[in-house]
């Protein structure tokens, strides 16, 4: 850390010079332009940005499957506009893992292939994207993809079980989106501004968006189970659809919580939410009991039903400890 005494200059202006070292190795010199980025008591500065926009090379040799994906996720994630993914011969099934990973990304596009590279380039701009749209839509996706993954399993309908599972590609889609525009706010202070959402915020966002992504993948789960199993006898069936119900309402709290603009009324929803969530163990328990009296193939298969619907309340009440955060005071 370095100080600077402010000055006055020409009776009115104040100013303050630059660490020669920053100025150096950010290219800053006389005439350049810097930006100021003003957040409550702070100040940040950062050198003007240019409009060309990021781009970033990977060499994907002898990457395929899962991993060819994962490399293009991670490069569209940590903010590359123009991805460059390059071999010394791209083959078909290359080609096709890429364009498979691109239709899971909002706004990433193939815009050039040759027998030697792949170039990909996201057509959104970021200041058109909205945060706050985006975990309003992974809310209702993933917490409706949950009850009717319990549906399915009680009414063993294994057609409304594979619209479930089709429906968490959706919320990957936009969980992806949002850590994106995230790393890019860490990375940019620009980006903060021109998503008008403060840096905070935006950390409460992305943390909140990973919890409705797992709730999402548990209730891919269940939809999965369901293809395992037939009937549920209508005693156990009552008791997951009342189990389900507890399960969602700690996370539907939860997220009124943290989408509540008043600091009193978020904190007492999420204070809600969260003393939702131990009776839901009492609950569990009690399906448990009758399950274990099944054949054990059967109760086992239920038995993980029963633990998604859990784990969906213990993540509620981690985007209420997120609502919390959001609605406290700041020092």
């Amino acid at each position: 850390m370095e100080t600077r005494k402010v000055q006055v200059t020409g009776g009115s202006t104040y100013t303050v010079s630059l660490p020669k070292d920053w100025a150096t190795e950010n290219d800053v010199s006389a005439g350049s332009v810097v930006e100021f980025h003003a957040e409550d008591d702070s100040l940040l500065l950062s050198p003007k940005q240019g409009e060309e926009r990021t781009e970033g090379t990977l060499d994907v040799s002898g990457l395929e499957g899962d991993q060819l994906t994962r490399a293009v996720m991670t490069m569209y994630v940590s903010g590359f506009d123009i991805i460059t993914l390059e071999t010394p011969r791209v083959s078909a099934q290359q080609r096709r893992t890429v364009r498979q990973a691109t239709q899971g990304l909002v706004g990433l596009e193939v815009i050039e292939e040759t027998s030697e590279r792949v170039v990909l380039q996201d057509l959104l701009d970021s200041s058109e994207l909205s945060v706050h749209n985006a975990i309003t839509r992974m809310r209702l996706v993933a917490l409706t993809m949950l009850s009717d993954a319990v549906d399915a399993l009680v009414e063993n309908d294994d057609d409304l079980a594979h619209d479930v599972r089709e429906r968490d590609d959706d919320v990957d889609r936009l969980w992806y989106m949002i850590s994106r525009v995230f790393r890019s706010v860490l990375r940019d202070p620009t980006a903060a501004s021109q998503i008008g959402l403060p840096r905070e915020t935006c950390f409460d966002y992305q943390s909140s968006a990973r919890q409705l992504e797992r709730i999402a993948d548990h209730a891919s789960k269940i939809a999965r189970l369901t293809l395992e199993v037939g009937d549920v006898p209508e005693d156990i069936g009552d008791g997951l659809h009342e189990l389900r119900e507890e399960a969602l309402a700690v996370p539907e709290t939860a997220m009124d919580a943290l989408l509540e603009d008043d600091s009193d009324e978020a904190t007492r929803l999420a204070t809600e939410a969260r003393s939702r969530i131990r009776p839901i163990d009492d609950s569990a328990r009690e399906i448990d009991d009758l399950i274990h009296q099944m054949d054990s193939q059967t109760a086992q298969v239920l038995g993980l039903v029963v633990d998604s619907l859990s784990r969906t309340a213990d993540y509620g009440g981690n985007i209420a400890e997120s609502a919390l955060q959001k609605a406290a005071p700041r020092p």
